[in-house]
């Protein structure tokens, strides 16, 4: 479950709700290229824009169409209460594992996070994978705060932000989270431009939002880095730099990953909820450029 490439897809919406059909779309091209586990309502996927409802529905949605490919479910909220609630839905709803971060509006400690776990763990039957996004949630775990965590029940797997771009310094920072954590619980990468780096560093998965839009392109980079051929992944990730260098551009994947789609015709426009928008005029056609030059699939 917590290895390889786990592909994040889009939540396709707008102001009336989720484009379930699109959403399906999405799901089924995952499943179709052989991705290992599918991430429904990540950050791409946009869960914090929607009810309680609606992310029940996506959930069930996600392992319909996944055609047994193992699904991980975002679950992430300002109260517990609604963590816990939401974690039900998604058992309910077939999923393999649910994702968890420390969502917040006024800043959180660290016992404070470490007792969100505390009792979201207490009361799963699947696993839990810890998502540490300081971006998006402003709280930095530290090390030690991991291995406290790591050793609750159904704890399985940390979804770290990305690794130093020196392979010995990329090495020396999983190493140095892994001896405090049990070999039960693996590590992932996220930040799609550390994918190739965090697996030849010795991470298990790649926690991948370009891997929902562009699984084909992405898993030759992961299978490469799961056989060893670290070269050969870091040759591939470096030729898709124009398209890191779009993402850093535009302060994230969000925006991009909703206009490519509308570029491929796999979403009707608009897909994000307002105020969001995707990209337009030179942009959107820098990007269409990109996918066909970069033979991105």
């Amino acid at each position: 479950m917590f290895s390889g490439l786990s592909a994040f897809p889009i939540t396709p919406m707008n102001e009336t709700g989720v484009d379930e059909a699109a959403f399906g779309r999405l799901v089924r091209r995952l499943a179709a290229a052989g991705v290992d586990s599918i991430g429904a309502l990540g950050s791409t996927g946009c869960y914090p824009y929607l009810t309680r409802a609606e992310r029940a529905r996506a959930a069930q949605l996600a392992v319909e169409y996944a055609d047994g490919v193992p699904v991980m479910v975002g679950i992430g909220a300002l109260r517990t209460r609604d963590v816990l609630a939401l974690a039900e839905d998604a058992q309910k709803a077939g999923a393999s594992a649910v994702l968890l971060a420390p969502v917040s509006y006024h800043s959180l400690q660290a016992e404070e996070v470490y007792g969100l776990y505390e009792n979201v763990t207490r009361n799963l039957s699947i696993p839990l994978c810890v998502y540490d996004n300081p971006g998006t949630t402003r709280f930095n775990f530290s090390d030690e705060l991991h291995g406290r965590i790591a050793q609750l029940p159904n704890i399985g797997s940390i979804k770290i932000p990305g690794v130093p771009a020196d392979p010995a310094a990329a090495a020396e920072r999983v190493a140095r989270l892994r001896a405090l954590i049990p070999a039960s619980v693996t590590l992932g990468v996220s930040g799609d431009w550390f994918g190739a780096a965090g697996m030849n560093a010795g991470c298990e998965a790649w926690y991948s939002v370009i891997g929902g839009l562009f699984p084909r392109t992405t898993l030759a980079i992961a299978r490469a880095a799961q056989a060893g051929h670290a070269d050969a992944a870091t040759q591939l990730s470096e030729r898709l730099r124009p398209y890191w260098d779009l993402i850093a551009r535009h302060g994230g994947s969000l925006r991009i990953t909703a206009t490519a789609l509308d570029i491929l015709g796999l979403v009707q426009h608009p897909c994000l909820p307002l105020p969001l928008n995707a990209l337009g005029g030179a942009d959107r056609a820098e990007l269409a450029k990109l996918i066909e030059t970069l033979e991105l699939a």
